[in-house]
């Protein structure tokens, strides 16, 4: 099997080649082709893989080119894994909003309007490219944020994709350490959309283990997601960490306006590992990488492609879905975060519990944002992202929405080609 990382070069490569080296019985890869424009990071990346894959005595080759179409010529998967305007583009979305006092964050709000709006363009190129080189039958595995966007802009365009986010997986590692079982025992009742989840029910031999988990562990609870625990409690369910940006909003704000972005941390890890990776006596994965974030990533991935290309029969992942009807309530074209069952013909969301006003309506009111986040990142214009925001609940004031606006497309205008004079 080849296996395509697009993205390639991010310091996140190591965590997915890590995994794979893992699974060596399970899935079949002989290739993993990483393909970046930057090419001196791809170098230093795609050699320190080989050298992870040959010290776990994994015979695959790892291939670096720059050249997409190269790439993905006769790859079995292609996992996207970008951040267009890298790190530096992060900073300004993490920061921008903040002059409004809203929530600077580059997956969600006006910060994740801009991301998205830089990438979908991007990756629907590369998806189509993908299609002609590749063929139509090749799984393209989405982690690019913001995820869900991202992902129902290729599901729009008739593209083989699932879109794929690591909070399932780190929830489910880290509350079967809690419990004190099998991370592989824990099947997790996951409902929402892409960074607006709630779970539901925590499952283990058939016995919700939500309830004890609340009593037990609420202040281990609270202080992994950034909620108060009698919150939880009253709801009955465990948030993500980001609905901590709805929940918490203002509190967040003030905190953001006094630390540093997110993304200044992150390139200060990623500079520290691309040092060690550099380092030819370096064979396993640093512990520096847990620092980068995306912790189980690899897991995800490697399980996910397993089941798109083979696998052992149907499977059960948590994945980013087209609704068709599985949340009543939202537009059959929506894409949901849920549990689905897994295949090489593709994935389907399980039926699911229905959900309750106290989560329904913010769902709702995201879905609706993000498809005009979609509309405006596909057509483009000023008052598309203006209306986008608008929607948003994050934002929600028609001056902020306004004024964000403005600030968005001047800060991004060199991504965005309708704001140039250089698209429609």
């Amino acid at each position: 099997m080849k296996l395509t990382v697009v993205g390639g070069g991010s310091t996140y490569t190591p965590e997915l080649v890590d995994g794979i080296a893992g699974r060596r019985t399970s899935l079949a890869v002989d290739e993993i082709v990483l393909v970046d424009p930057d090419e001196q990071r791809l170098a230093v990346v795609g050699a320190f893989a080989q050298r992870l894959l040959a010290h776990a005595g994994h015979p695959a080759r790892v291939r670096t080119t720059a050249d997409l179409e190269e790439g993905v010529a006769d790859a079995s998967a292609v996992l996207l894994q970008l951040r267009v305007g890298g790190q530096a583009a992060r900073a300004q979305d993490e920061t921008f909003p903040l002059v409004c006092d809203c929530v600077g964050q580059e997956t969600t709000g006006a910060g994740g309007l801009a991301k998205a709006l830089r990438t979908v363009p991007v990756v629907l190129d590369i998806a189509e490219r993908v299609r002609r080189i590749a063929g139509d039958d090749t799984w393209i595995v989405n982690f690019t944020n913001p995820v869900g966007i991202v992902t129902r802009a290729l599901l729009q365009e008739g593209h083989r994709a699932v879109g794929l986010c690591n909070v399932a997986i780190t929830f489910q590692r880290w509350t079967s350490a809690l419990l004190d079982v099998d991370p592989a025992a824990v099947r997790l009742e996951h409902v929402g959309l892409n960074h607006l989840s709630w779970e539901r029910g925590v499952f283990v031999d058939g016995v919700d283990r939500l309830p004890e988990l609340l009593e037990r562990h609420g202040d281990a609870l609270a202080e992994h997601i950034g909620l108060p625990a009698d919150l939880m409690r009253r709801l009955g369910m465990v948030p993500s960490y980001y609905l901590k940006y709805f929940y918490d909003h203002d509190d967040v704000v003030r905190k953001q306006k006094t630390e540093p972005p997110r993304a200044e941390v992150v390139a200060n890890v990623e500079k520290e590992l691309l040092g060690i990776y550099r380092d030819v006596d370096v064979v396993t994965k640093p512990e520096q990488l847990s620092q980068r974030g995306g912790a189980y990533y690899s897991e995800a991935a490697v399980q996910l492609v397993h089941a798109l290309t083979g696998g052992s029969g149907a499977e059960q992942h948590v994945v980013n879905v087209r609704n068709n009807g599985t949340l009543p309530f939202l537009p059959d074209d929506a894409v949901i975060e849920a549990p689905a069952v897994v295949t090489p013909q593709g994935a389907r969301a399980l039926p699911v519990e229905p959900v309750g006003p106290a989560i329904s309506g913010l769902i709702s009111h995201v879905t609706a944002y993000e498809h005009l986040a979609l509309d405006a990142a596909v057509r483009g214009g000023r008052d598309r992202v203006a209306d986008a925001l608008l929607a948003h609940p994050l934002v929600g004031q028609h001056a902020v929405a306004e004024k964000l606006a403005d600030e968005l497309v001047s800060r991004n205008r060199d991504f965005l080609p309708w704001a140039t004079g250089r698209g429609a």
